[in-house]
């Protein structure tokens, strides 16, 4: 019977912290996973990044470096019953490290169970996740622990792993293997050491050996293995949310070319099209305004065509949509304008309406004075009668400030005209 060779990517897993890629913030000479080594001190933690940048390593690594007992468990399988017994078991081996793989999949009361454990030092917790530790780690669990970043492997991180492999591994080392060209394997990993390691190994099994006994590796060769895209994209994690959040960036900043760079990455991505509409529909209010009216109209028919066209024919609306309002100058007046508004709201509450402004609908509010005051705008020929619309203690409060952009100016040209100095325009 053939035995399974143990994967390349567990083979080559770091057995000290000098043998982990990247991360230099944190294990450098001076970094705070360096620090915790020497003074075998090793608090609660949230290790966040994306998967294969050393999170489990990392966590073993730490907990042998203090000699302290090491319990795992993984939220996709364990229960609350199973952290209580981890507990049970730690109250006797006080100082016991618990981690916890993809601990933003525990629920509310499985991550409950670990607060009291946490506070009271009998367990220490290390949790990794892949998701923003503040929108699915609970709060409480989060005070109790620290929070590190783990950064996604950069390209001399990668290319320093593919040697060491060569030049380390038990079977790779007795191989005459040449790397032509690293940009698929590096390219397909998307920063993902378990996957660089992964693809590396089926790309040297597939191989053949030359008449020298050597085994080339090229991208084609690595792109015919791959046999996938090579566009990392969670629609429900954490890049889905950092994208789209570059996307509107890339707007904002009137740059048309990243976004379209962006608008691509999600496409790629399988991103849904209705989605990124509604964002451009939003943008088109927030970012530009009364800048361009038109980019609000552009953006609401570019969402009425996609629901028309569909993909993948959508992806060419969206795409001159999303380049029409980079282009368009920008102003967030009407943004801020609310936004102010409501704040001034919240601080003084429920104002009375002037009586001249009220609906005089029954004859008891005619005989109160409502509406006696109203001035109709429309009876003069410029369609324009000063008079007050704030409350009382509003009068004069400006809340809309138009930018330096043309159309806006033009509108503040007109204010200024009718209100005179009233609202400082």
């Amino acid at each position: 019977m053939k035995t399974i060779a143990t994967p390349l990517a567990e083979r080559m897993r770091p057995q000290t912290i000098n043998q982990v890629a990247g991360q230099k913030h944190l294990l450098g000479v001076d970094g705070v996973f360096t620090r915790m080594v020497e003074s075998k001190t090793i608090p609660s933690m949230i290790l966040w990044g994306p998967p294969g940048v050393g999170k489990t390593t990392l966590a073993r690594l730490l907990a042998e470096a203090t000699t302290r007992p090491f319990k795992t468990l993984s939220a996709i399988s364990a229960g609350v019953k199973d952290v209580r017994e981890v507990i049970k078991e730690a109250s006797y081996a006080y100082g016991t490290i618990l981690f916890i793989d993809e601990i933003h999949r525990f629920s509310k009361s499985q991550q409950d169970a670990l607060l009291n454990a946490v506070e009271k030092g009998i367990i220490t917790l290390i949790g990794a996740t892949t998701e923003n530790p503040s929108f699915e780690v609970n709060s409480a669990l989060i005070s109790r622990s620290q929070v590190y970043v783990l950064e996604p492997l950069k390209k001399e991180d990668l290319v320093w792993l593919i040697n060491r492999a060569l030049k380390e591994d038990v079977v790779l080392k007795k191989k005459n293997i040449v790397i032509d060209e690293n940009v698929a394997l590096l390219r397909y990993s998307g920063g993902d050491a378990r996957r660089l390691m992964n693809l590396l190994e089926l790309s040297i099994d597939a191989a053949k050996e030359d008449d020298n006994s050597e085994i080339h590796i090229n991208d084609e060769l690595v792109a015919l293995v791959a046999q996938q895209k090579a566009v990392h994209y969670d629609k429900k994690g954490d890049s889905h949310y950092d994208i789209i959040s570059a996307f509107i960036k890339s707007i904002r900043g009137s740059d048309p070319n990243a976004a379209v760079y962006w608008l691509a990455r999600m496409i790629e991505g399988g991103e849904d099209p209705k989605f990124i509409a509604r964002r451009l529909i939003i943008s088109a209010s927030e970012d530009i305004g009364n800048a361009n009216p038109t980019a609000l109209i552009m953006a609401n028919n570019c969402m009425q065509a996609i629901n028309f066209v569909g993909m993948p024919e959508g992806r060419i609306i969206l795409s001159q949509c999303t380049t029409y309002l980079a282009c368009s100058p920008k102003s967030n007046a009407s943004y801020t304008a609310i936004k102010d508004a409501q704040k001034i709201v919240q601080k003084t509450g429920d104002l009375p309406v002037p009586l001249h402004l009220r609906n005089a609908s029954t004859s008891l509010m005619k005989e109160l004075g409502y509406a006696d005051a109203y001035l109709y705008p429309h009876n003069d020929p410029q369609g324009f009668i000063p008079q007050e619309y704030m409350p009382e203690s509003m009068e004069g409060n400006t809340i809309y400030q138009p930018k330096q952009n043309a159309r806006e100016q033009e509108m503040l040209k007109r204010l200024q005209l009718m209100w005179n100095k009233k609202y400082n325009y």
